[in-house]
């Protein structure tokens, strides 16, 4: 590859960001990441390189013909595109879905790589399953194979390690470094231990602005950047719920959640099969296990959202499932963080009105907000640093930031049950911490209970003593 080279470069994102006076020269033979604070222009100035983006000064030179990128836009993209064949005229036709064969075929130029890269990411089993029914590990899994099988002459990878487990983030680290003498890539990173060793320089993005690039082979320049990335987070004081607010009395001889050998079943495929578990108020929990174990599909179960919780012998809040209770019923006394959610949440709202419709477990806001509700909002927002940007919409913001705010959402009515799937996904590290710390705080000073996910061991929370390890699914070949 020659070399890349961006000059003044300024590049608008419809109207909702901008990249200013960027200039960058990426050489042969160097590997980039890039760093930054959520909203900082790191994904932005990623996604240059596959032409996002309306330039507007400056100029850019050299990008190679055959790109390929894996980000969590692209992901949402291609979910996105499933799911509006829902939508489709014929109304008596049902989607199944397009095969994760077919997804991949669309793409991969190297059908003996891509089966050799399925083979490692374990996805053998699944390629006729439909892709919109992969758990989020799988479906990062199958973005990653499509772009890694089409041969490109430049990757770019935002957030690869994130919803992957451990061995396959082990895994793909390795396959990235033996790529890494043949392909030139740019990594989006948001935690500074996933920088892998082949990287040779690292740039900072502040403000939608690269200002400052770093070799990494310079330790006093890479260990004041650590340093920058690793702020402290101060005490932390939670805003208080809506007094007006006051959800339903919960029984307190009653299990929160009661869960007595259930399953998820598919024609050719189980999920995972008996599973029972008992979480009491005041116990939290960490539920772990490999991707494809079903713990976003169990965590579904609870919340009502799949269709075989009524099929299963499952009791919430008191109501056991199945006997003419509505989901609200149950929802109401959930806080939900999810990748699937944040795919979702696509409708047009302001950054406060996000945070309100928790109020409401609506994705959007339909209801007349009360001033305490929006004086809740804005301690949140002021809280996540995010004040100044209360009425911007929520859709022009970076992935990053999109998930704080669904994370005050499920917070602000200090829900009995607050379930958080992979809650620091696409943040970085200072907003990392502040959610960790938020999270410890919950589960040390107030009557909600948490669920949580995650597959990063240095997400630990304090006062989380509760662990269910769900094991590996056996997939018939």
């Amino acid at each position: 590859m020659s070399s890349i080279a961006l000059d003044n470069l300024s590049v608008d994102f419809d109207e909702r960001f901008q990249l200013s006076g960027i200039s960058w020269k990426i050489e042969a033979g160097q590997q980039w990441m890039l760093s930054g604070a959520n909203g900082s222009g790191k994904s932005a100035l990623a996604a240059v390189l596959s032409g996002a983006g309306k330039v507007i000064g400056g100029s850019i030179s050299g990008v190679p013909k055959k790109v390929a990128v894996v980000s969590y836009e692209a992901q949402q993209a291609l979910i996105a595109a499933e799911l509006r064949k829902d939508d489709a005229d014929i109304i008596d036709v049902i989607s199944e879905g397009t095969p994760v064969y077919e997804i991949l075929e669309a793409v991969c130029t190297d059908s003996a790589l891509a089966e050799k890269l399925v083979d490692k990411f374990g996805l053998q089993g699944l390629l006729k399953r439909s892709f919109r029914k992969l758990s989020t590990g799988e479906t990062r899994k199958v973005m990653l194979i499509r772009a890694l099988a089409c041969k490109p002459d430049l990757l770019v990878l935002d957030e690869p390690f994130d919803g992957l487990d451990t061995q396959m983030q082990r895994m793909l680290n390795e396959h990235l470094s033996g790529l890494s003498s043949s392909t030139p890539m740019i990594l989006v990173l948001n935690r500074f231990d996933e920088c892998p060793e082949f990287v040779s320089h690292i740039g900072y993005m502040n403000n939608g602005r690269l200002d400052s690039i770093v070799e990494r082979c310079d330790d006093a320049a890479f260990g004041e950047l650590y340093r920058l990335l690793h702020l402290k987070t101060p005490d932390l004081q939670i805003p208080p719920a809506d007094p007006a607010f006051e959800l339903p009395a919960l029984d307190p001889e009653e299990p929160l959640v009661a869960l007595h050998e259930v399953s998820i079943k598919y024609v050719d495929d189980v999920i995972f099969s008996d599973v029972s578990w008992t979480i009491n108020a005041g116990e939290h929990w960490q539920l772990t296990g490999p991707n494809g174990s079903g713990k976003t599909g169990l965590l579904s179960l609870i919340t009502g959202d799949h269709p075989q919780c009524y099929v299963n012998n499952i009791k919430v809040f008191g109501f056991q499932r199945g006997q003419g209770e509505s989901i609200w019923q149950i929802k109401q006394y959930i806080g939900y963080v999810s990748t699937a959610l944040q795919w979702e949440y696509r409708v047009s709202a302001s950054v406060r009105n996000v945070i309100i419709s928790g109020f409401y477990d609506s994705i959007g806001l339909y209801s007349k907000a009360t001033e305490v509700q929006r004086n809740i909002a804005d301690q949140w927002l002021t809280l996540l640093n995010m004040q100044e940007r209360a009425d911007q919409p929520y859709t022009s913001l970076s992935h990053g930031d999109q998930r704080l705010l669904l994370i005050a959402r499920a917070m602000v009515k200090h829900p009995p049950l607050l379930i958080l799937d992979e809650p620091a996904l696409g943040l970085d590290d200072m907003n990392r911490q502040l959610v960790l710390a938020l999270i410890e705080k919950i589960c040390s000073g107030s009557s909600t209970t948490v669920l949580y996910i995650s597959h990063h061991s240095s997400d630990q929370i304090q006062g989380i003593e509760h662990h269910l390890a769900m094991q590996p699914r056996e997939i018939n070949l």
